[in-house]
């Protein structure tokens, strides 16, 4: 699997320029086989047309946030590196540009782009999963990876 995250951020939480994320996803999803974590908005139209499978995690507000909270403050207690060595941070945390804040800003779009996904013929298949317990069922049905 393809962290996107090891792929978009250089250290110091400096973004990476957006073409060459299109060049280096475009390379990833050349491949026969490949898995990613995320579908960026800016790159999606490398991605889908070579998507076999869409998994969304259509997981309630309070349930996603509560997660990324944690995550993000436990990363901020811990001083565990994330990405390509970043850390966590209470400052950046409270910052307008935040991760948390950037969740409130992006739930309600990626959402509707899963949900219009799963309702569109056109396209890769999509599984929706509204309950972890869901995506735990249906993970336990397959094969171990080779």
């Amino acid at each position: 699997m393809t962290l996107v995250d090891e792929l978009t951020w250089l250290p110091g939480w400096v973004p990476v320029d957006p073409e060459v994320q299109r060049e280096v996803i475009g390379r990833v999803v050349a491949d026969e086989r490949w898995l990613l974590d995320s579908a960026y908005g800016a790159w999606l139209d490398l991605v889908l047309p070579r998507a076999q499978l869409v998994v969304g995690l259509d997981y309630p507000r309070w349930l996603s946030f509560g997660r990324l909270v944690r995550r993000t403050a436990s990363g901020a207690i811990t001083r565990e590196p994330r990405c390509n060595g970043n850390i966590e941070t209470w400052r950046a945390m409270l910052r307008r540009d935040s991760i948390l804040v950037w969740h409130f800003r992006s739930f309600g779009r990626k959402r509707a782009r899963m949900r219009a996904w799963a309702g569109s013929p056109d396209g890769p298949p999509v599984l929706l999963f509204r309950r972890p317990r869901d995506l735990d069922a249906w993970l336990a049905t397959l094969a171990p990876a080779d």
